[in-house]
């Protein structure tokens, strides 16, 4: 099955056939992409193939072409949101009053949960002293939505950065200047969540700093302006936006993952886990992880497919913690391998020495045996399990782990829901035409925490690929539908994708130094979704060029996404009616935009 969730398709598969769980193995080779789409719905082509095998005693394929796959299977949540927002002069957020409401389409899904934590990153980087946050599901004759990359994350973002501009706008103060006042600081209550989680190890602020000095920001702004005032009919725009993205389920009791580690007499060792390979490179990590742990190359690693009758009861590999929990739990099977073989290699190693070696002084590396105090007396590693093969010693053990010290009161609205923050930020440049809404990107500065990243190559595509997809989302990829319910855009000639030609022309990547992450699997941080978020920097940026159009001063109205037609109409917006007023004076530190 193509499929992020193997254990939920065998459980579906098994209620479908009336049978019991242990009679359905379900198997995950590598899927061709996912993105949170397979995460539920995979199970109804399997259930669909299964029946038709069982009825038909033959093998069965279900596959859909692309035009049956974007109209019957769902999409990410369409987001309402409206708002009542608190301000003073200098553009401090005081309070914010915020309802979502999440298009659901004809069955609940993953909705309710995409939209807890659309809630939960309503905040984004930013700290409010008052908060009412609200979220509703909408039930509505669409296809079902579902999972997909964020998890309701960027929709809950995108309002708390529109608010950032409005305030901007109405205090005549600059948007980073809005932003950066707002972003949460020190200790204690102004780095505290609305939820009540602590920010631990707080890198918001020094990421904005150095992103800000790297990428030129301020020298940038100056040269923009005065490009902008030669050019009547092209405008180019600056932002910096940050992310703030928790690393957990938000329901708790899937923060746990199994694995199954087998070692062989020649050295090599089978890795079983529950996460499955879409793509992200979370076989290549745990082949990593396990390498590193049991001392081998990792040519003598092998990578097995997902299956539940290796690894039973998985969760979904989803909420970008595919590495964290599956990589946590293949360490702990290792942990105990090596327990077991470091006897029989003080054995060894002592027979060579003529004298007593203490396993402290052991270390297994490059598909060695070696002894840190003599290392001319190493071995293989072949060698050591030949020896606890010889002695009846098993060569192969389970592991587990579940994700420590995680809670949540959703009737309260209160606990510590995740792990660990992921954060980074992005200055993007944009240039618009003024004829046609046409817009390009031209530049792109990234500063991300991945903590000690698994393997540098895969946390750089998937911060370049996220940012990527995350442009396309609010700048070309838009649904309609015609008055009959039916889906037009339902295939890539109406619904489009950003292409090659759609990246930055320059798109520099960086990681922050010295940010080892505490109580995660070599140190690392989740860098699947948080990516897509940075590229609401671009959508801030487009906004920055229309607000240079017309007369100066008043709100940028602008829609999600932002097409050249929209683009296109929030100019004409702006040259062809006088700017919005500023918010007066006496409403300023008591009163409210919306």
């Amino acid at each position: 099955s193509s499929t992020q969730h193997p254990s939920e398709v065998q459980h579906i598969v098994a209620h479908v056939l009336a049978l019991p769980m242990h009679s359905v193995v379900v198997e995950c080779p590598r899927m061709g992409g996912g993105f949170g789409g397979k995460e539920t719905q995979a199970a109804m082509l399997a259930s669909l193939a299964a029946l038709a095998a069982t009825k038909t005693g033959r093998k069965v394929r279900v596959r859909f072409d692309r035009d049956q796959d974007m109209m019957i299977t769902g999409k990410r949540h369409p987001f309402l949101g409206r708002f009542e927002i608190g301000f003073d002069r200098e553009g401090m957020l005081l309070a914010a009053k915020v309802a979502l409401y999440s298009n659901g389409g004809w069955s609940l899904d993953l909705s309710r949960a995409v939209t807890d934590r659309a809630v939960f990153h309503l905040d984004n980087a930013y700290y409010i002293p008052n908060v009412e946050f609200c979220g509703q599901v909408a039930k509505t004759n669409l296809a079902s939505n579902t999972a997909f990359r964020g998890f309701g994350g960027p929709q809950g973002m995108l309002v708390i950065e529109e608010i950032m501009d409005r305030i901007a706008r109405a205090t005549g103060l600059a948007p980073e200047t809005v932003r950066q006042r707002n972003l949460y600081r020190e200790h204690g209550e102004t780095n505290t969540t609305p939820y009540g989680q602590e920010i631990e190890d707080n890198r918001i602020q020094r990421i904005w700093r150095e992103l800000t000095d790297s990428s030129e920001f301020a020298a940038r702004r100056k040269a923009l302006q005065d490009w902008n005032a030669n050019q009547p009919d092209k405008k180019r725009g600056l932002a910096i936006t940050p992310v703030k993205f928790g690393i957990s389920f938000t329901t708790t009791h899937l923060n746990q993952a199994g694995a199954l580690v087998l070692l062989y007499q020649d050295g090599t060792a089978q890795v079983n886990h529950g996460g499955t390979e879409m793509g992200q490179g979370v076989y290549s990590n745990i082949a990593l992880i396990a390498a590193r742990e049991l001392g081998l190359t990792t040519d003598r690693v092998r990578m097995m497919a997902t299956r539940t009758d290796k690894v039973p009861n998985t969760s979904a590999t989803a909420a970008s913690c595919g590495t964290d929990l599956n990589g946590a739990a293949v360490k702990n099977a290792c942990d105990t391998l090596r327990a077991r073989l470091l006897p029989f290699a003080g054995e060894i190693l002592s027979e060579k020495k003529g004298a007593p070696v203490s396993i402290d002084r052991i270390v297994f590396n490059a598909n060695m045996v070696v002894n840190v105090d003599d290392p001319a007396s190493a071995f293989p590693f072949a060698e050591l399990l030949q020896r606890a093969y010889f002695a009846r010693t098993s060569l192969s053990a389970t592991g587990f782990y579940r994700t420590p010290e995680i809670h949540y009161d959703r009737e309260a609205g209160r606990g510590k829901p995740f792990h660990y923050f992921a954060v980074g930020a992005a200055v993007s440049e944009v240039e618009i035409d003024g004829f046609t809404g046409m817009m390009h990107i031209r530049r792109v500065d990234i500063l991300h925490d991945v903590g000690d990243a698994i393997n540098l190559g895969i946390a750089r595509g998937q911060v370049e690929g996220g940012f990527v997809q995350g442009a396309g989302w609010l700048t070309m990829e838009e649904l309609v539908w015609d008055s009959e319910g039916r889906l037009r855009t339902h295939s890539p000639d109406t619904y489009k994708i950003p292409a090659i030609g759609d990246t930055p022309d320059v798109f520099n990547v960086a990681f922050l130094s010295d940010a080892t992450q505490p109580n995660v699997v070599h140190g690392s941080k989740a860098v699947g979704e948080p990516p897509l978020m940075l590229a609401i920097s671009v959508r801030e940026a487009i906004r920055d060029a229309v607000a240079a159009f017309g007369k100066s001063g008043g709100q940028v109205p602008l829609a999600s996404p932002a097409t050249c037609e929209a683009i296109f109409n929030a100019i004409h917006g702006r040259r062809s009616a006088p700017p919005a007023e500023a918010t007066p004076e006496h409403a300023m530190a008591e009163g409210v935009i919306s």
